[in-house]
């Protein structure tokens, strides 16, 4: 069972790995990250962040959909992050049961919008959120479990 798609530039760390695991009562956390594998300090560090009590699954984006398709996660309460608006847009085309995905933290880059605190957007990335919204997609902004979900839509 997908309990929640996060998008994190930080994948994981201790917000995400601890309280929001927890929060969700997930067993398994899939990193879906392409460019991960090719980062070995970056890669030991987020293995170092894992949680006890949680299973930590690190794919690129296409094996990830490949495994939530295939019913391989379905025995999991999942927590699936990815690191960028772009993944999690590929993940939700490509996984239709998925029914949405919370927006934690975008790093500022240049041509972005500031949609929140802590969440920036290209046009192109905004384009994408709009898109997931038009077909239904539950597309919101939550910093921790804790705080109330604003919908992107009333963003945009």
């Amino acid at each position: 069972m997908i309990k929640l798609l996060r998008v994190d530039k930080r994948l994981l760390h201790g917000q995400v790995a601890f309280t929001w695991t927890s929060s969700l009562g997930a067993d398994c956390i899939l990193i879906a990250c392409d460019t991960l594998q090719n980062d070995p300090l970056r890669l030991t560090t987020i293995k170092l962040s894992k949680p006890s009590g949680a299973k930590l699954v690190i794919k690129n984006v296409e094996e990830s959909i490949a495994a939530i398709n295939e019913g391989k996660t379905d025995k999991y309460v999942l927590f699936i992050v990815v690191e960028c608006i772009k993944d999690a847009y590929r993940l939700l085309k490509g996984c239709p049961d998925i029914g949405g995905v919370s927006l934690g933290y975008t790093d500022a880059r240049e041509g972005c919008e500031k949609l929140a605190n802590s969440i920036f957007a290209t046009e192109e990335e905004i384009g994408l959120l709009r898109e997931l919204i038009q077909e239904g997609k539950d597309v919101t902004i939550q910093t921790v479990p804790t705080a109330k979900a604003t919908s992107v839509k009333k963003l945009l």
